[in-house]
């Protein structure tokens, strides 16, 4: 199986900042342009990824609110 994806960048779930530059930043930051199968299944995985990101940031941050 060939790896498609990896990276070490890793947003701090707290910091809005990073979770917005992730979810923001574009699929071709993470993907070869040249190669449309590439980047699709980038974009799958970066989807749900940035999904995911952006929820831990909210839970976070609708707990403290709470608080």
């Amino acid at each position: 199986m060939e790896t498609l994806y990896t990276s070490s960048y890793s947003p701090d779930p707290e910091s809005a900042l990073d979770v917005l530059a992730f979810v923001l930043t574009p699929v071709q930051a993470f993907a070869s342009a040249d190669d449309p199968d590439e980047l699709e299944a980038v974009t799958e995985l970066l989807d749900s990824a940035k999904e995911e990101a952006i929820k831990r940031w909210y839970s976070l941050h609708s707990v403290a609110i709470s608080n």
